[in-house]
């Protein structure tokens, strides 16, 4: 028995390593001339592009509110949801009519019929 120890130590170590390639592996030519294998090292990313969209559309989507309801029919609106729950509290601080909301309105009422 005790001459398999170092080989199952050495299958152990292959398993390990052969599992970590599951995100892919990078290959690397030696001066020898050896190519070796290593695993990539798993990094994420943030999603920042997805992010960027989600901020973008939010603003589209309030200065589309603003522009089809109108200021007053907006403001009328929003203070109904400031004396809600607290989650319709949170949801008109988010809406909250801001400079960029403001001007995408400004820009959509052009479009808007009257």
């Amino acid at each position: 028995m005790q001459a398999n120890v170092p080989f199952d130590k050495r299958l152990k170590r292959i398993v390990r390593r052969h599992d970590k390639m599951s995100n892919g592996v990078v290959r690397t030519v030696k001066s020898d001339g050896l190519i070796v294998a290593r695993p990539r090292l798993y990094k994420p990313k943030f999603p920042l592009k997805g992010l960027i969209i989600v901020l973008a559309l939010g603003f589209l989507f309030k200065g589309l509110l603003l522009a089809y309801i109108g200021d007053a029919g907006y403001t009328e609106r929003l203070t109904a949801l400031q004396s809600g729950t607290v989650v319709e509290q949170v949801g008109a601080w988010v809406m909250q009519p801001d400079p960029v909301t403001t001007i995408v309105a400004g820009g959509i009422a052009t479009i808007l019929p009257q």
